[in-house]
């Protein structure tokens, strides 16, 4: 059965306004929130194989402070241009390509692309997916990445870093 992932990229700052947003880095809670999400991630069944990660630097610094804080898991990523985006409908496109070998698959990329992908996909209804939080979506049925369509996985796992925190 498919398994997908979804790690929204964390907090980033806006501190600099001369950067692009893709090379925004991330801020403080940003920081904190990986590390304190990463074991969460793990324990809810996150394998970290098949990792694709948008190229802006704040995805690509959520993963790499995820992988340091999980020392007993090696994780390794691919960079994906397409992943750098808001649109939902990108997300997929993009999917729909992946080998049918692959089982599992996580994301590290942006909203609103994210949240509307989850909701669409799995008929569920999250306002928002924060900054760090966490989506695991099961396929309802055994098929393939082309055939990807809304409804056809079901919300298995939905944490965020405020949980966590117990705020």
């Amino acid at each position: 059965m498919k398994k997908i992932h979804l790690i929204r990229h964390a907090k980033s700052s806006w501190k600099d306004a001369s950067l692009a947003d893709i090379d925004r880095p991330l801020n403080k809670r940003g920081i904190k929130a990986c590390d304190l999400m990463a074991r969460a991630i793990l324990d809810a069944g996150c394998n970290f194989k098949h990792v694709y990660c948008s190229t802006a630097v704040r995805a690509q610094s959520t993963i790499t402070l995820i992988d340091h804080s999980l020392s007993d898991v090696k994780v390794s990523w691919q960079l994906t241009d397409e992943l750098y985006t808001f649109d939902s409908k990108q997300l997929y496109k993009w999917f729909r390509l992946l080998d049918d070998s692959i089982q599992e698959v996580v994301i590290i990329g942006h909203n609103p692309a994210l949240t509307d992908f989850c909701n669409k996909l799995s008929n569920s209804y999250i306002e928002n997916i924060p900054t760090c939080g966490y989506v695991q979506l099961n396929a309802k049925t055994h098929s393939e990445w082309k055939d990807l369509s809304a409804g056809s996985f079901r919300l298995a796992e939905f944490i965020t870093p405020k949980a966590l925190a117990g705020e």
